[in-house]
């Protein structure tokens, strides 16, 4: 465990970092009392820096649970082993995400997991789109023709 003690004090600091700063998150604050005169700009804006605020604390909150599940594995003895294979995680990836609690394989799974649903019907190659239902290539030359015969925001003057 010796070889995680820099490990372990680095996950500390951050985990008293992040809450020092969820400790002095000021209230959501508007620019005017009442919405009565104020410029759509204006309420879009307190909208915005609301959103931006709620966002960053969310990942706050999920980073520190993070940082108590790796400090949790640091004293049970399982801090370094992957959760799902039980291999141990190089020191490197340890260093790069301390919280981590997978090798890299299993991180990998982990992403493709949260995927969009719509990216399994999506394909990236361009060269040779392939229509993962049918197992063929497809030609699709002519799809924004298909499309647009639903209508397009052209106007007579781009044609």
């Amino acid at each position: 465990m010796a070889k995680y003690e820099k490990l372990k004090e680095n996950l500390l600091d951050r985990f008293n970092e992040l809450e020092e700063s969820l400790n002095n998150d000021e209230e959501f604050e508007t620019t005017e009392l009442s919405n009565y005169d104020n410029h759509p700009a204006d309420n879009a804006t307190d909208l915005t820096d609301q959103h931006t605020r709620l966002a960053l604390r969310k990942h706050a909150e999920e980073e520190i649970e993070d940082i108590k599940d790796a400090l949790q594995g640091l004293d049970e003895g399982t801090y370094g082993k992957c959760s799902v294979c039980d291999k141990q995680i190089p020191i490197e990836r340890l260093e790069a995400v301390p919280t981590t609690l997978t090798c890299v394989d299993h991180a990998q799974q982990e992403v493709n997991d949260l995927r969009p649903v719509e990216e399994d019907r999506l394909n990236a190659d361009t060269d040779h789109p392939v229509d993962k239902e049918a197992r063929e290539i497809r030609d699709f030359e002519n799809s924004f023709e298909d499309v647009e015969a639903f209508g397009s925001s052209d106007t007579p003057q781009d044609k």
